[in-house]
């Protein structure tokens, strides 16, 4: 009996320093995730940002080409839609964040919570700058191409690569099917573009 109660006591011992290891480095181990869960979240913004650049002045130009051959009004329209675009996206985000900021300091007293809450101005930044990288491929492509036909397939060509590379980041950083996810935002793409085209060809037809 002697014996088994020391073999008890010693077993005693030793177990409770292993369960308190065991619940110092759990902690560690969920930290490490929701830093990486919340840095995938912000490049997965981004890559939509960027996207939605990319489709909007992709389709806006086109729609201009659709109307008129002149290369100076198609760049200047899509300039135009460049800097409306980023500064709706920016503020869209800022007033976004800010309301969930909001409804965060509410919850939070914790000066510590506080310095981890998102930050309105970087977030609003951050998607303008991203709208306008993605804005900035259509533009660039036909900037130097004079020739009509030819520089609308150029547009067409470099939004379609652009579209497909937008798609496989979104995809890895969501963890969704790259194939399915490149293959629904080339789609997407192609046909926003080609609604657009073929809309403001026919209301140019009608004299409108």
């Amino acid at each position: 009996m002697t014996t088994n109660q020391k073999s008890l006591n010693v077993d005693a011992r030793f177990a409770l320093p292993d369960n308190d290891c065991e619940q110092q480095a759990t902690p560690d181990v969920e930290i490490i995730e929701f830093d990486y869960s919340k840095r995938s979240q912000w490049l997965r913004a981004a890559v939509l940002g960027a996207t939605d650049g990319l489709v909007s002045i992709g389709s806006l130009m086109m729609g201009v080409g659709a109307v008129k051959q002149d290369v100076k009004a198609m760049i200047l329209t899509g300039c135009a839609g460049l800097v409306a675009g980023a500064c709706s996206m920016a503020i869209g985000e800022f007033v976004s964040v800010q309301s969930q900021l909001d409804i965060e300091r509410l919850r939070r007293t914790n000066e510590g919570d506080r310095e981890k809450l998102p930050n309105p101005a970087q977030a609003s930044a951050a998607s303008a700058v991203a709208f306008a990288i993605g804005a900035a491929v259509p533009l660039l492509a036909a900037s130097f191409i004079g020739e009509y036909k030819l520089r609308l397939g150029v547009v067409v060509g470099a939004v379609t690569v652009a579209l497909v590379l937008f798609g496989w980041l979104g995809a890895v950083l969501g963890k969704a099917p790259i194939i399915k996810s490149s293959l629904t935002i080339l789609i997407g793409g192609w046909f926003a573009m080609a609604i657009t085209f073929g809309l403001t060809k026919l209301i140019g037809a009608s004299g409108l």
